[in-house]
């Protein structure tokens, strides 16, 4: 018995495996293109909020992978290796995060977030460096405005504490332009600095808990600015921006401030509901804080 061949489905089904290996091969190739000719012809930088107040831009970055060899333009895409630029641009104390990719066409693209400054540090040792929001430390290698100043007796733990009462001032539009200055005491109290009127106020000593004291921090600076701000309204507004050279918000139950011209501290009572403040004058036992002078020299 003879085995007849059926050679036009044979030539079909020959077809159609050499037709599927061939779009196998193409899929694989594409996937897989050959670089070894290809070079890099254009990197791409894009820095987050590269306008405001951050240390980095385009050209910065640049000048960092090309001091260090890094910078991939006109090298064989197949030699760029896109996490040696990551884990070289992270090692920058600017950079919070760093991403880094090639694309088929030779490009290649670096996207940065940046750690931005909130406060300026320069205590009373002589040390002047930038904190970020986290409280994390930035090198001063560039001087950035529009930022608060810390001054006086500023030391290392005390970075959690200064971060969390700029942001306090920062979220809002009248302390982020009215304050300018915070100055920390021996004991750790805080006095602010405003640009309007011509005295110091001093919030008193933050609370110390051993939970959240994030939070308890910003609600002490919260509550005292909230009071502050009622005694600008209903206070100053009538007694004159700068009749007092020291206002002290350190009771809760009263606001103590000191005359320019040197006379007996006058307590201000505050009002929960608007109403014009009265004043009486007094002597006190013994002044709520040091008189500090000198704190707007900076």
């Amino acid at each position: 018995m003879k085995l007849r061949i059926n050679w036009k489905k044979t030539l079909l089904v020959v077809t159609d495996i050499l037709l599927l290996g061939y779009l196998v091969t193409a899929m694989v190739s594409f996937n897989n293109p050959d670089n070894s000719a290809q070079k890099c012809s254009q990197v791409s930088i894009n820095i987050a909020d590269e306008n405001t107040n951050g240390f980095l831009n385009a050209q910065e970055v640049k000048n960092i992978l090309e001091r260090n060899r890094l910078y991939p333009i006109g090298k064989p895409s197949e030699t760029i290796n896109p996490r040696n630029i990551e884990d070289y641009l992270m090692k920058s104390p600017f950079v919070n995060t760093a991403q880094c990719y090639k694309t088929q066409n030779g490009h290649v693209c670096i996207t940065i977030t940046q750690r931005l400054p909130i406060i300026r540090v320069k205590n009373n040792l002589g040390d002047d460096y930038y904190l970020d929001e986290r409280g994390g430390i930035l090198p001063n290698s560039k001087y950035t405005s529009d930022l608060i100043i810390a001054t006086g007796h500023v030391q290392k733990q005390s970075s959690m504490l200064l971060a969390t009462i700029a942001k306090e001032l920062m979220n809002s539009d009248l302390w982020r332009n009215q304050v300018e200055q915070i100055n920390l005491l021996q004991d750790q109290g805080i006095e602010i600095v405003p640009r309007v009127g011509d005295h110091i106020v001093y919030l008193g000593i933050p609370p110390k808990v051993k939970k959240d004291q994030e939070k308890a921090i910003s609600t002490f600076i919260h509550s005292k600015l909230d009071r502050l701000e009622k005694f600008y309204k209903y206070g100053l507004n009538e007694a004159g921006w700068n009749k007092y050279h020291y206002i002290s918000l350190e009771f809760d139950n009263q606001i103590i401030c000191k005359k320019n011209d040197q006379k007996p501290v006058v307590k201000v009572a505050v009002p929960e509901t608007p109403a014009p403040a009265t004043t009486t004058t007094t002597t006190p036992e013994k002044p709520v804080t040091e008189n500090k002078e000198n704190k707007k020299q900076i």
